[in-house]
């Protein structure tokens, strides 16, 4: 029976590739089915990251049907790279714990040289800041190690929300799925879209990774599947790892419920439960934006005031005016009317402001970010204690997106590792995530000086131990805690008075017998 269901695992993964058959979507394959609603958020999501809103359509005085650009705020772009800068920095520091016995036997030092110099080769922190913020705007992330063939190099790969997408998940996150890469290659004078599809799938305690390569020459269509020669001589098309325990890929999204697909694994946007908001502060600034335009002043003035320029017969004399200026218009009138008459209206500066201020101040609610965040006029500035105060909203938030980003990063460190050692790369035991520490540097929301200070205070009654300090004051794990410790130890001893006469009399008179 065994055998029976391995045969038609077996046509289930590689019958599609049989058939030769085509994919429109990324749906139509076998493997996946994502809702499709999902999908589409996450293009909508993109197209407004971008920026990218349809054009205006109105109707003119002369009653023609024009279009013109809409005028947006982008406050979907602003808010990401907002909360992206809070939630991490380059000063964030990443320290392994080693087992002392297993020191020494790699190719580096311990586990945490490992781990700086592959992060310090892919310039991770640099990295990780650019994409967070489209992250946080389109609700994912996938990161996963992978081998340099030509440099025997640990690298990573990124793949935004829009090139991942789940396979298999439970409670304890995603343990299946696909990453999607598309490369434009010209081919007879013709654009060619080549689509790689990378499948990490389980097969009982062994990791399975498939790549399949389709062609297209429309970009909106995953093509045809073609042999992975085509574009990538040494892929193989199946890779088998074991001794892993769990996924090579890491899945980060930000903190919170996808309550508009309770079912769906993939994360929200952070904007995604505030369009209507959004829409409103967009349609508020277009429509300030149009009205600064067709606010320009305007002067009628009298046709008796204007020369003319003589016409065919039949038709009227045309008046003529500066052709540099758009602000007079002709109006017929007689003698006793007024001559010249300003029609000019004055610009609703004030309401529009207050308009789009309290359109902000939802945004902010909707965001959970403390009031006065944002801001239209610029009066309304917090200063940067208000703003990161223990009690802030704003802190509150970028805690729960760093408790992510916490276990984004030890799962991609474990990855690594894992990966590293199945290639022989590393020999040393894979740390567990409380033998990770991570420390975003909050030096900029907590005051470390009162930090210290109170537990300072708490080790001079005995109410915690001088270890427990270490940790939580520079976020280490025990292991490194417990090594400062005894290093500040032996440097007190050093410039203690009685350890040094002790060492002074030793190089007068020797060692005592």
């Amino acid at each position: 029976m065994q055998i029976i269901e391995r045969i038609k695992s077996w046509f289930k993964r590689g019958g599609y590739a049989v058939t030769g058959q085509t994919l429109q979507t990324i749906n139509d394959h076998p493997k996946i089915n994502i809702d499709p609603a999902e999908l589409e958020r996450i293009e909508r999501n993109f197209r407004e990251y971008k920026g990218n809103y349809p054009k205006v359509e109105y109707v003119n005085s002369n009653g023609d049907l024009l279009k013109r650009d809409y005028m947006t705020l982008n406050m979907t772009k602003l808010t990401s790279e907002l909360l992206s800068g809070l939630v991490f920095n380059e000063q964030c520091e990443v320290v392994v714990s080693d087992d002392a016995d297993d020191a020494g036997r790699n190719t580096y030092k311990s586990a945490n040289d490992f781990i700086q110099h592959v992060f310090e080769h892919n310039d991770f922190k640099k990295n990780l800041m650019r994409y967070l913020d489209p992250m946080f705007a389109t609700g994912g992330l996938t990161v996963r190690p992978y081998i340099n063939g030509d440099t025997s190099e640990i690298e990573f790969s990124w793949a935004l929300s829009n090139a991942f997408y789940p396979l298999r998940s439970n409670s304890g996150g995603i343990s299946e799925g696909v990453m999607k890469f598309t490369t434009m290659q010209i081919v007879d004078g013709k654009e060619m879209f080549y689509t790689l599809l990378e499948f990490h799938e389980w097969e009982q305690q062994t990791y399975v990774i498939t790549n399949e390569l389709y062609v297209s020459e429309d970009k909106g269509r995953i093509g045809k599947r073609v042999p992975l020669t085509d574009l990538y001589e040494d892929l193989q098309e199946e890779t088998y790892l074991h001794e892993f325990s769990r996924p090579n890929f890491n899945y980060l999204k930000p903190a919170g419920f996808n309550n508009i697909n309770p079912h769906s694994p993939l994360g929200l946007g952070i904007t995604d439960n505030c369009k209507p908001t959004l829409k409103q502060i967009n349609d508020t600034w277009d429509q300030f934006n149009w009205e600064v335009r067709m606010g320009q002043r305007t002067v009628f003035v009298s046709d008796f005031m204007l020369s003319t320029m003589p016409t065919e017969d039949g038709i009227p004399p045309k008046p003529i005016f500066d052709p540099d200026t758009n602000v007079f218009k002709s109006l017929r009138a007689s003698n006793d009317e007024e001559m010249i008459k300003d029609v000019t209206n004055d610009i609703r500066t004030e309401q529009y402001t207050s308009a789009i201020n309290q359109s902000l101040k939802t945004l902010e609610m909707q965001l959970q970010l403390s009031v006065g965040t944002f801001s239209f006029d610029g009066n309304s500035v917090k200063t940067a204690t208000e703003i990161v105060s223990e009690n802030s909203l704003t802190y509150r938030t970028r805690n729960n997106h760093v408790n992510e980003v916490e276990k984004f990063i030890k799962g991609l460190i474990v990855s690594t590792l894992e990966l590293a050692k199945a290639s022989e790369l590393f020999t040393g035991e894979i740390p567990t995530f409380e033998h990770i520490g991570v420390d975003f540097d909050d030096g900029i929301f907590q005051d470390k000086t009162q930090l210290l200070r109170f537990y300072g205070q708490a080790k001079t009654f005995g109410f915690i131990p001088t270890v427990e300090v270490i940790q939580r004051v520079f976020d280490l794990p025990k292991e490194t805690a417990e090594q400062w410790l005894e290093e500040i130890r032996n440097e007190q001893l050093e410039v203690d008075p009685v350890h040094i006469s002790d060492r002074a009399a030793k190089h007068m008179f020797g060692d005592e017998e």
